[in-house]
């Protein structure tokens, strides 16, 4: 963590000293979200990541990169449509020079934005920028807590309706269906492929090719609370995974009714792949064999909240144990840490509230994840700084 601090205290002090002054003396004072703009424009560089255009056949394109820089402004300044953004940029001087453009005249079309948008969401442009960033910073730390869980998100379109079975299919079903009773003697029944659950299947695939087996259209979701209340939806879910710190590592973008176990495994993979940590914290939710033997598979130690389901005799152990634990005011170890949890929900908060997430206008799955990724992209550079700040 010494290694994180350092980077991240030259980073702070070069704009401190050197950045900031310079932006007031040609704009004037900034605002404080002004100067959080920019620190997230500095820590994430994104135009590092779009291609040089100079010298190319044809019509040149409008700056890709200031349409980039002005997207992240509208997760960091949490702005509803592309219209709501363009009119800041023409209303806001210093906002539209902190993008890129020196005039009104030159802030693109609204279509221009909408082609720009469907470009970025086409060549994953924010999960490519947040990856870079996950791994250049946090790639050689040691993180104690990985905390998972997900978030409903709403979508202004239609749920996909689930298409009826026609009658081969479901003769082919009855086929592959288990054979009824007891093996012979000394025999064992393999085990057929159509019998394996999702998560059974996750273990022995590829990443990318459990990412295509999930599902990803938009449908009709449900959720239920701590109180016992359900909650219904229509739009996605957001699969997150949050280290210490609030800072978001890896997120996956599936249908509204996926139950969150099945994002577990290559939510862990990609995780893994750019973080080191220590403990896995999940709750009820994620309670299956599988999910606990892989989590240790990759040298975590999984804390995840016990399930009954309808086990009667599990459910009034734990409520037994759970009572003889506050009659004694007495905490494991497991359940101190498992408190941490809560950076998750955090996390996810305020990637609702401040950066985009509840207002998403745009369609289609991969819009989708481009615009709460540019979200979590900003929510992670954030989140990064307030270690130093």
């Amino acid at each position: 963590m010494s290694q994180l601090l350092s980077k991240l205290s030259r980073y702070w002090n070069r704009i401190q000293e050197s950045l900031f002054p310079w932006i007031e003396e040609e704009l004037g004072p900034l605002t404080q979200k002004q100067k959080q703009f920019i620190n997230i424009l500095e820590m994430v560089r994104i135009e590092r990541f779009l291609p040089d255009r100079f010298g190319c056949e044809g019509r040149p394109q409008e700056s890709r990169s200031a349409i980039a820089r002005a997207f992240i402004g509208k997760m960091v300044y949490n702005m509803d449509t592309n219209t709501t953004l363009i009119e800041r940029l023409a209303t806001d001087g210093s906002f539209r020079r902190i993008c890129g453009w020196e005039t009104r005249r030159q802030i693109p079309s609204e279509s221009t934005f909408s082609r720009a948008f469907a470009e970025f969401a086409a060549s994953s442009l924010p999960q490519v920028v947040h990856a870079f960033l996950i791994e250049n910073t946090l790639g050689e730390e040691i993180i104690s807590h990985n905390s998972r869980d997900s978030t409903a998100i709403e979508a202004r379109e239609k749920p996909l309706l689930k298409p009826a079975k026609t009658e081969q299919e479901q003769i082919t079903k009855k086929a592959e269906q288990r054979k009824r009773g007891r093996p012979k003697k000394g025999g064992i029944r393999p085990v057929s492929e159509s019998e394996l659950t999702c998560i059974e299947k996750q273990l022995t695939m590829p990443l990318g090719k459990i990412l295509s087996t999930l599902p990803t259209a938009c449908n009709i979701g449900a959720k239920k609370n701590s109180k016992g209340n359900v909650s219904y939806w229509i739009g996605y879910k957001l699969h997150v995974d949050t280290v210490d710190g609030g800072i978001p590592v890896s997120a996956i973008l599936t249908s509204a009714s996926m139950h969150d176990s099945q994002a577990a495994i290559p939510l862990a993979m990609i995780s893994a792949s750019r973080v080191t940590t220590l403990y896995d914290l999940m709750d009820a939710a994620y309670d299956d064999p599988n999910i606990i033997e892989h989590s240790k598979s990759l040298g975590h130690v999984p804390l995840i909240d016990k399930n009954p389901r309808r086990n009667k005799e599990l459910k009034v152990e734990l409520e037994a144990e759970a009572k003889a634990r506050n009659t004694l005011n007495w905490k494991p170890a497991e359940a101190v840490r498992y408190n941490e949890r809560s950076t998750a929900e955090r996390a996810n908060a305020r990637l609702k509230d401040e950066f985009g997430g509840r207002k998403v206008r745009v369609r289609g799955n991969i819009k989708v994840a481009c615009h709460l990724m540019f979200g979590v992209l900003a929510l992670a550079a954030d989140q990064l700084l307030k270690i130093v700040i």
